[in-house]
């Protein structure tokens, strides 16, 4: 059997020895050039079986050349790689028919078995039409981001359900946004609904519709998100906190494609795109029996991973550069930072992720009159920072059996064995009130239907107080209700 041909088109002398080698070494036929157009050459001669491409080349940029290929031969497959590793890089190639993107540097493997999947994959659904947007949705270049880059490229071009986990501040919206906002349902709706944030007295109202006279209240036919987000995306923010009772409706539609609104009775299509995220461990959940296993299947069809900021520390540089530049467009002073500065950013944890750097970036312009953003102020920040314990987390779910000063004498102990080389920072007891507190008015105004006189009663809190509490800790209010 006559081995493959693989052609291969790069300006690095480096790169092409390199890859020609390892292709060579796994059986390959190998011709490469340093020019788009040699390359171009080959290819309107019928030579080669496969196309190996980088984007930045002196005579043509690789990316302009895939349609072009494409469209000369179909079957041809194009494999595009690029130092210049972006969302927006990746996002191209695919809509422009590349098979696979590779970012710079790359392991010589996974070059290889990228190269045999596309001699023996059969087609797929062609890309998407391109979105002319410079504007990057997702900021990073460490390896860990260019993974996701590669992972949402492909999903681009396809309705299937994604499960995004990832911390809390780890941007889980703005991927669900990218997977929108670059698919082939960008023209519709765009809709998210946080289940953390929702009485679940309402979640199925709010998901579904109802129709007048369902219950007290509902005085005219409102849609849910399902009927809003029609021929666009839901996103599902903290599936993790969805009621059972909910989840089984959700179920029923994901399995069925069709909904009824609370009260009706006329089947609704859901033509909608379910991406759904969580900060959650889904599998205790089902280990508890608080979250359904057969819902979860149906969910994490594509799950994506998203990391936490301390292991792409290398991606700090850039982000804060973006928000610099965010901060001066939105009306305060353009400042620059010097690298000490960014150097000691690099070495904090960040707890709350790329949402606690935009935030502290932020602090630091509106604060500091100085137009170079200096170390001694980093320093002062951090520090700070540093004064507040990370979240203590969900950890296990508490034992029926269990009372609450129990339960939280757990928590803390599983806390402060964390810091078992060194005592927690100062503010544990503030912050520990905070953590306390937040929930127990959320769950208040929840078994309440948002009254806050009701719940003020319960908490044996003045009402003044309580608005108050509800303001500083970013509790949601339920309109109409008081």
């Amino acid at each position: 059997m006559t081995p493959a041909t693989i052609l291969i088109a790069d300006d690095d002398r480096a790169i092409r020895t390199v890859v020609s080698q390892a292709l060579s070494r796994a059986g390959y036929t190998v011709k490469a050039t340093a020019h788009a157009a040699t390359l171009w050459r080959w290819v309107d001669d019928g030579d080669g079986d496969l196309v190996i491409t980088d984007v930045v080349m002196p005579d043509e940029n690789g990316l302009d050349l895939v349609p072009r290929i494409k469209k000369r031969r179909p079957d041809l497959r194009v494999i595009v790689m690029s130092a210049h590793s972006t969302l927006l890089t990746a996002v191209k190639a695919t809509e422009r028919g590349a098979f696979d993107y590779l970012p710079k540097p790359f392991d010589l493997r996974e070059l290889v078995r990228t190269v045999e999947r596309a001699l023996v994959e059969p087609a797929n659904t062609p890309p998407a039409a391109e979105k002319d947007s410079e504007e990057l949705p997702l900021i990073g270049r460490s390896p860990a981001m260019q993974e996701i880059y590669r992972v949402l490229a492909r999903l681009m071009s396809t309705d299937l359900t994604v499960m995004i986990h990832g911390e809390s501040g780890t941007g889980k919206e703005l991927v669900a946004h990218a997977l929108h906002d670059y698919g082939r349902r960008r023209h519709g709706p765009f809709v998210a609904v946080n289940m953390a944030a929702l009485p679940r007295e309402l979640i199925e109202s709010e998901l579904f519709g109802h129709e007048k006279g369902a219950f007290t209240g509902a005085v005219q036919r409102t849609a849910g998100k399902f009927e809003q987000a029609a021929g666009g995306t839901l996103f599902l923010d903290e599936i993790g906190d969805m009621p059972l009772e909910a989840q089984t409706r959700l179920l029923r539609v994901l399995q069925e494609g069709e909904f009824t609104t609370v009260g009706g009775r006329t089947p609704i299509r859901a033509d909608v795109r379910i991406v759904a995220a969580t900060h959650r461990d889904l599998r205790q959940l089902i280990r508890l029996g608080q979250f359904r296993e057969d819902l979860y299947y149906r969910l994490n069809v594509v799950p994506l991973r998203l990391p936490p900021l301390r292991e792409r520390a290398e991606d700090i540089p850039d982000l804060t550069l973006h928000f610099l530049a965010r901060v001066a467009d939105e009306g305060l002073t353009y400042k620059q930072i010097e690298p000490a500065a960014i150097a000691r950013l690099r070495q904090h944890r960040w707890p709350g992720n790329v949402r606690e750097l935009e935030n502290l970036v932020r602090r630091l312009v509106a604060l500091y009159t100085d137009d170079v953003i200096r170390l001694e102020s980093v320093e002062m920040e951090l520090a700070d920072l540093t004064a507040i314990p990370e979240p203590i987390g969900d950890g296990p779910a508490i034992p029926n059996d269990e009372g609450l000063e129990a339960a939280v004498e757990r928590v803390l102990k599983r806390y402060f064995d964390a810091h078992d080389d060194l005592p927690p920072p100062p503010g544990l007891y503030d912050r520990v009130l905070r953590e306390v507190e937040g929930p127990l008015i959320r769950l208040s105004l929840s078994s309440t239907r948002g009254n806050q006189i009701q719940a003020a009663k319960m908490l044996g809190l003045n009402r003044n107080t309580l608005r108050k509490k509800i303001k500083d800790l970013g509790i949601p209010v339920i309109r109409g209700l008081s």
